[in-house]
């Protein structure tokens, strides 16, 4: 006769795991909109975003330091931007704030395409920065309500739901480089008029089906909210350990092409590159996320994710000094690709499902965009000494390690009890 544990773990194992399908049936129209509307999101930003700093450096005639401190203000005019998209979403509401958003990245990309002037180039990146920073937390904030009613109805962990929303993400961001490769053999400006009409697309769609007011939303007209999240430590914590995994993912648009283009004298691969990291996130993000669900709560998916990121650094790191070129010259990168793309996996989806346990009841706009404006200015900060870095001559393997180090220390930042609900795990 079998103890009850193994009786327990013989009816778990014959209780059928999720399947994307059956997640997909499960949701309401609102959060497939909302699921929708970040591939669509994404397909337009990376036809664009993935080529800037090559257009900077080689049509612009921009300094390593003022390209990378450009991509810092795009993402900081954005992320930094967040809390104040978080908080007119949580006055205002969703569609209004989503709309407005769609609009202006509409005029940032068009203004991007024809600007030869590095203020029209700042210009226009920091309206593309704000457009996002306007729709991003509207549709962010919403969708983690949304998966923490998911969880509270009995559908499963939260993360599920906000692992799927990852994974339209990089669905987007999987076609974005492949189309913006494709107009790029034209014309810079014709990706970004690409970009643009995306967006137009996305303002026809929200336009029609965003709901006026959306159930259980309720909008916040009490002022106030800043000052007890600025008290808030652990949410504060979350905040610059989420910054130091942002600042290693911006890598991706400052450091990998430059290793791209040493080792493959040009940057084609660079969409190969984006186009396998947004793969893994397709087909394994939701495994990785059930497995973690099963083993981790949200600090130790978090860690874990951080030290692969730093592992991803390093890896290119050992190879620098053998200085090898053509497709053994573009391993390392794969690598750091691969390395980076598990440990985002980790990181995103446990970030989003912890920000729901730390904000105020009605504030969640607000604390979804302070996480990403803290990270923002980490961001603007650390490309700017990034862009520099790669520019100062130092051994080969020096600036890898420096990259490596950061995401590595951000462990230690981490808060040490995940919330109430844990999300990935129960909390311990």
């Amino acid at each position: 006769m079998t103890d009850p544990i193994s009786r327990a773990l013989a009816r778990a194992a014959r209780i059928p795991k999720p399947s994307r399908r059956r997640t997909w049936t499960e949701l309401s129209s609102l959060q497939r909109l909302l699921i929708l509307t970040q591939a669509a999101f994404n397909i337009g930003f990376y036809a664009v975003l993935p080529f800037l700093a090559e257009h900077l450096g080689t049509a612009i005639g921009m300094a390593g330091w003022m390209v990378g401190f450009v991509l810092g203000l795009r993402t900081f005019s954005q992320q930094g931007l967040f809390v104040v998209g978080g908080w007119l979403v949580d006055r205002y509401g969703v569609r209004p704030v989503v709309l407005t958003g769609c609009v202006l990245r509409v005029a940032g990309f068009a203004w991007l395409g024809y600007a030869e002037a590095t203020w029209a180039v700042i210009g226009a990146v920091l309206l593309i920065g704000f457009a996002a920073a306007l729709f991003s937390p509207a549709v962010e904030s919403e969708v983690a309500r949304q998966a923490v009613t998911w969880e509270e109805e009995g559908h499963g962990p939260r993360t599920r739901l906000l692992a799927l929303f990852t994974v339209a993400g990089q669905s987007g961001a999987f076609v974005g480089p492949l189309l913006g490769g494709l107009l790029l053999a034209v014309d810079f400006r014709i990706a970004c008029l690409a970009g643009a009409a995306v967006f137009m697309l996305i303002l026809a769609g929200h336009a029609w089906l965003m709901p006026q007011h959306i159930p259980g939303r309720t909008r916040t007209r009490e002022p106030g909210g800043v000052r007890a999240m600025l008290r808030n430590r652990r949410f504060l914590a979350l905040s610059c350990a989420y910054g130091a995994y942002l600042l290693a993912y911006n890598q991706l648009y400052l450091a990998l092409p430059d290793e791209v283009e040493r080792a493959a004298g040009d940057q084609t691969p660079l969409s190969w590159l984006f186009a396998l990291s947004s793969l893994l996130v397709v087909f394994a993000q939701l495994p990785v996320t059930r497995w973690a669900g099963d083993r981790l709560d949200l600090r130790r998916s978090m860690a874990i994710g951080l030290l692969l990121v730093a592992a991803g650094f390093a890896v290119v790191a050992a190879a620098r000094p053998a200085e090898w070129t053509g497709a053994a010259g573009l391993l390392p990168a794969a690598g750091y690709v691969v390395l980076l793309t598990l440990g985002q996996m980790l990181v995103v989806p446990a970030a989003r499902a912890w920000v729901p346990d730390l904000a105020e009841d009605g504030r969640l706009g607000l604390y979804t965009g302070a996480l990403f404006s803290v990270s923002g200015l980490i961001v603007l900060i650390g490309s700017s000494a990034t862009g520099s870095l790669l520019d100062l001559g130092l051994p080969a393997a020096v600036p890898w390690l420096v990259l490596a180090a950061l995401p590595a220390l951000a462990v230690a930042l981490l808060p040490r009890r995940p919330g109430k609900t844990g999300g990935t795990g129960a909390a311990p």
